[in-house]
Parts: structure tokens; C-alpha cells; sequence
């Protein structure tokens, strides 16, 4: 038995600035056959890092593709795609005869001249392996569900968690479903039901954890083997856009109907009830110091660079400085040239220096500041579970009582090393103030007193109502107030 594996992935917010060239994905993920490191999965690559782990236990010959992931960003430049698929593609056709294909995708990542670039690139080794081959995707819950990959592919599988701290466990039952299937012993059929919505739905909160942990429940009984819940990604403008369920079942097709349907009317009836409250910049500062214990984490994730933002808003710091507010930190501020000009005057010393709003105008205006560099760090990572991510060299600054996490990589916050890197001790501060969403929740919520979220001006609003579409489909909620949601597949 014989299985190939690669990755090729971002997430891609069509409204951001930010041009995804082949040059954004050197210096992101760029391995050649055989260069994924043994002791960690890197994001969307966990499909070959577990068939590794498993080709000599299960019996199969596992032949490694490439991987190539960014962090999120506007759209990819269309001769990077093509290159990139290109080289998966022929490693595909010199790998042929092949009994599966187990591919690592994000799932909303959009090139010039292809709105859905994973269901292009599965149509092309569909093209390439035959009908008898078994294809298995893994793809993050913030994607586009299109009937194009479904159709393409055997099995499906998206993360449950919000924030993804499941994508080993993910990778693992996509191997297990893949080989269950090659070896005749399921026959996988796909059913989606499209919700027509858009929302964000945090597994951190109550309601869409009950969801989540209902679906697995269902799992494994009445012939259904998996079902996924996508999210969708708000910030992107395509045709196929919105919040959709899709159910595996082993040759029951009734069954999938039926669970997901079911599924999708209970995200349906979670329309305004899924997003946790958001506060203005000043309201929110003022909810934060009126708490009594600490320290209090603050989101902003409208400055999301997990979702394609610059990370370089200053908004939240300058309110915080005006304030005079004591025992503040802010991470990650995406400002290359800073971080350079804080390493030339090294720990301690002083400087004038001119820090963010630098992406375009919803980053705000640049600090102009005496501040001091109070850590620095060379090479720095950040943890989310067993997922490494890279920060790159990161100066901390003190401006007042205010310390902020200078980067020369582009990312969200997610770990804690994001400031202990540079010295600082998140739980010994008052006010913690992270450039995220939600996947920050994993290391931070165990820290937090409380957790509040602030809507700054940044890039990505809360209002999907605001973002200025031009290919959806219609009806779409909120956009609609009118909807018809249904079975699609």
C-alpha cells in the first residue's frame, strides 16, 4: 500500500493589503521532500506528520510531498500558487501508482484567478490518481466548503476546537478513515447542509462547546463516521462563502442527510448567540480596570493577524499611554524596523522611536515615544499545543507603564513565550493585551481572571455587515434577514 502526503496552505483575507508572494512562503513554511523536522506537526502539515509516525505500524510505504503554508494575508500572487501546486503535483504523478493521498489544506486560501484553490488543486490529482484512489483532506474550520473539494475528495475532515488544538487527533482520524476505506472495510458518502450564515463560533463558549461535544458524541454510531462543523472564514470574498456542516457516513447517505441537517439547524439557532460581547476601546479599558483580580487578558481582534490583519494597530496602545495606565503589556506589534533599531541600542537603553501604523489605514497612526528596550530576543517561537510558530526576533519596549512586544514576524498571539521570550511575566502584569481572536485562549485563558474582548479599528470588524462584498451568494445572514437553508450535497 502506497500513500502520499503534502501541505499547502494560508488563509487568505481578500481585503487585506498584504500581497502573498512566493517570497511570503519561503520565509514561512517551504520543506522539499523529506525536510518536515520529526518532532512536530507545523499547522496544516499534521496529515503527513502523522502518516509518518504511523507508515511503518500500518503498513504502508508513505511518499513525502512539500509543504508550503504563510501566516494569513491578502490574496497569493497567482505565479506563487501555481508553482507551488505545480511541484505537489508532479511529485504526485512520479509517485503513481498510488492506493491514497492525505493532504494538509487550510481550506480558505484564495490565489489570483482562483476563488477556491483547494478545490482546484484536489480536481487536479483527482485527474491524476483515478476514481479508485482514496483521497483524504484535513482543512481548518475557517474555510470555504465548497461542493468542488467535496466532490473531489473521499474523506473530509475539518478541526473541531476553536482555538485548533486538535489537529493532530484530526490528522489521525483522516489516516484512520483513509486506510478503514482502501482496505474495503467503509464506504465514505458526503452530505453538506448549507446554513447560509456568517459568525464566529468560539468552542471556548458555552453554547458551541454543547455543539461540539454533542457532534462527537454522535460519532461512531447509526453508520456515521465524522462530522465537521465549518465556521467559514468572514474576510474573504468568494461565491461559496458561509457557516456549513458536512457528514461522512459508511454508505448511508440517508443518514448523512439526516445528522446533517440536524447539525445545521442547531447552528442556525445559534445566529447572535455565538459571539462573546465586544466593547468599544475606552468602555473596554474601563471594564478592565474596574476588575478586582488579575491580571484581565483583552483581545483585539480586529488587528488579527491570524486572519490576515497588519498586527501593527496602535489604537489600544495609544489609549493605554494616554491613560497613564501601570502594569499593562501588548503582543504582538508586527514592526520589523523597530525591532532593529531597539537591538542597536540593546537592553536598557533609550531612544526615540517611531513604532506601528505602518500596514495602510486601518493600522492607525505610528507612536512617536522616548521609550525604553526592556528585553530582547533572537529567533524567538510560540506554542499553540504541539504547533510551533515562529516570531522571529522580538524587542519588548517600556512606554510609562506600558510594555509592548515588538516582532519581525508577522502572527497572532498564542503562547505565553510570546512575552516571556523577552523577560516578561504575563501573570505578574495587570492588563494583558493580545492581537488575537481566539486561538490565544489556549494558553492565556488558564492565566486570566477575566477575559474581555475590545473591537479597536482595526481591519477585521465584528460587523460582517460592513465588509464590502462583491461575490457572495445571497442569502447570506446577517447580511439577509431572510434565508433558505439547506441540503447542497
Amino acid at each position: 500500500m502506497k500513500l502520499f502526503s503534502a501541505s499547502l496552505a494560508t488563509e487568505t483575507n481578500t481585503f487585506s493589503p498584504l500581497i502573498c508572494s512566493l517570497e511570503a512562503y519561503r520565509t514561512g513554511t517551504f520543506l522539499r521532500p523529506g525536510e518536515h523536522p520529526d518532532e512536530h506537526p507545523l499547522a496544516q502539515t499534521a496529515p503527513l506528520w502523522v502518516a509518518r509516525k504511523r507508515a511503518a505500524i500500518d503498513g504502508f510505504e508513505l511518499i513525502e510531498g512539500s509543504c508550503f503554508q504563510t501566516s494569513p494575508a491578502g490574496t497569493t500572487t497567482r505565479a506563487a500558487y501555481e508553482f507551488m501546486r505545480d511541484e505537489i503535483l508532479d511529485q504526485v504523478r512520479a509517485a503513481l501508482p498510488l492506493d491514497g493521498v492525505l493532504l494538509g489544506l487550510h481550506g480558505a486560501m484564495v490565489a489570483d484567478g482562483y476563488d477556491d484553490v483547494e478545490g482546484d488543486i484536489l480536481e487536479r490529482v483527482r485527474a491524476l490518481v483515478g476514481k479508485a484512489c482514496v483521497i483524504g483532506v484535513e482543512l481548518d474550520p475557517h474555510c470555504h466548503l465548497t461542493r468542488k473539494r467535496i466532490a473531489n475528495a473521499d474523506i473530509t475532515i475539518l478541526y473541531k476546537e476553536h482555538p485548533h488544538t486538535d489537529t493532530v487527533e484530526r490528522a489521525e482520524e483522516i489516516l484512520d478513515l483513509v486506510l478503514r476505506t482502501i482496505r474495503g472495510e467503509i464506504k465514505p458518502v458526503s452530505s453538506v447542509f448549507d446554513c447560509q450564515q456568517l459568525g464566529s463560533y468560539r468552542t471556548t463558549l458555552t453554547l458551541m462547546r454543547q455543539l461540539v461535544d454533542d457532534i462527537i458524541a454522535m460519532e461512531g454510531h447509526d453508520n456515521i463516521l465524522s462530522i465537521s462543523i465549518c465556521h467559514s472564514f468572514p474576510y474573504a470574498d468568494v461565491p461559496e462563502l458561509g457557516a456549513r456542516i458536512l457528514v461522512i457516513a459508511d454508505g448511508d447517505k440517508a443518514a448523512a442527510d439526516r445528522v446533517a441537517t440536524l447539525v445545521g439547524e442547531r447552528l442556525i439557532a445559534l445566529r447572535g448567540r455565538s459571539m462573546p460581547e465586544y466593547f468599544e476601546v475606552e468602555a473596554g479599558l474601563d471594564h478592565a480596570l474596574a476588575s478586582t483580580a488579575w491580571p484581565v487578558v483583552i483581545a483585539d481582534p480586529a488587528d488579527n493577524a491570524g486572519g490576515g490583519a497588519g498586527s501593527d494597530n496602535t489604537t489600544i496602545i495609544r489609549s493605554l499611554v494616554a491613560r497613564n495606565i501601570q502594569g499593562a503589556i501588548v503582543g504582538p506589534l508586527w514592526d520589523p524596523i523597530a525591532v532593529q533599531l531597539c537591538f542597536a541600542a540593546g537592553i536598557g537603553g533609550r531612544l526615540q522611536l517611531r513604532f506601528g501604523g505602518k500596514t495602510g489605514a486601518s493600522s492607525g497612526m505610528p507612536i512617536d515615544a522616548y521609550v525604553e528596550v526592556v528585553g530582547l530576543g533572537t529567533d524567538c517561537k510560540q506554542t499553540l499545543v504541539k504547533a510551533v510558530n515562529d516570531l522571529g526576533d522580538c524587542a519588548a519596549i517600556r512606554v510609562g507603564g506600558v510594555e509592548v512586544v515588538l516582532t519581525t514576524m508577522r502572527t497572532q498571539a498564542l503562547g505565553l513565550q510570546l512575552f516571556t521570550n523577552v523577560g516578561i511575566d504575563p501573570t505578574q502584569r495587570k492588563l494583558v493585551v493580545v492581537k488575537s481572536n481566539n486561538h490565544f485562549m489556549a494558553a492565556y485563558a488558564p492565566i486570566a481572571a477575566s477575559v474581555i474582548y475590545i473591537d479597536s479599528d482595526g481591519p477585521m470588524v465584528s460587523d460582517f455587515t460592513k465588509i464590502p462584498f462583491t461575490k457572495i451568494t445571497h442569502p447570506l445572514w446577517p447580511l439577509d434577514a431572510e434565508t433558505e437553508p439547506k441540503l447542497i450535497m
